[in-house]
């Protein structure tokens, strides 16, 4: 096969696993859905913590901006996915700033006000860069940090599945869709040669796996001592 017939499919393959990355980062950023819906028809954001919005909200807008032409040209489908996890992650800040107690709210609000002026210094700061390498490798070490502690944040329910040995707290179609989409963003990663992608994505991809094995595994334990048939599904 000559280069030239191999080259298209080669970016096919790419565009592929970048486009399934999407999609499947839509289901992580619907799943909180539900946990809005009750904050609305409750009027109170009661226990919930707003920080885990928070920080989605810097590493999509850190990466977001990692994936736009100025920083490296070839990351399109980076900057999408973030884009619109940006947005969700900001409308769910805003509904719980609206229906958060005083305390939580200011601390809230100061937090967002925080996230925004650091994305602008960093914005900024490497627009200063002039040489366009230089500045890759800045934006993307942050994007590169920012995705590995996003992905880490898992470490806790993964302790407490193990110490509780349920699966209570560990919903199984977000450990599958953090699954899913980390796989695909490694794929995408290792395919465009750009390790800022596939570094942190495949630490992803190893914690979605552990979650997975972990979910099946005292599920199955759950329903044997239960006395409940295992049922398989093929739907």
């Amino acid at each position: 096969m000559s280069f030239s017939a191999a080259y298209p499919v080669y970016e096919v393959a790419k565009d592929a696993a970048g486009v399934a990355g999407n999609i499947f980062a839509f289901g992580l950023f619907v799943s909180p859905i539900p946990t809005f819906r009750r904050i609305i028809r409750n009027g109170s954001t009661e226990m919930f913590s707003g920080l885990p919005y928070i920080y989605s909200l810097m590493n999509c807008l850190i990466c977001m901006w990692y994936g736009t032409p100025l920083i490296s040209p070839d990351n399109l489908l980076v900057t999408t996915v973030n884009s619109i996890g940006a947005v969700f992650q900001f409308v769910y800040i805003i509904i719980f700033l609206v229906y958060a107690e005083k305390s939580k709210k200011v601390r809230m609000f100061g937090l967002l006000l925080a996230v925004i002026g650091v994305f602008v210094i960093i914005l900024v700061g490497s627009l200063q860069v002039t040489d366009s390498q230089t500045r890759r490798i800045l934006v993307g070490f942050l994007s590169c940090a920012s995705l590995i502690s996003m992905f880490a944040s898992p470490l806790f329910i993964i302790k407490l599945v193990i110490q509780t040995k349920s699966v209570e707290f560990m919903p199984f179609y977000l450990s599958l869709s953090t699954f899913l989409m980390s796989t695909s963003f490694l794929v995408y990663g290792l395919l465009n040669e750009d390790p800022f992608i596939y570094v942190p994505n495949g630490i992803g991809t190893v914690l979605g796996i552990i979650q997975l094995v972990l979910y099946f595994y005292f599920e199955s334990k759950s329903r044997e001592e239960s006395g409940e048939p295992l049922i398989v599904s093929y739907a």
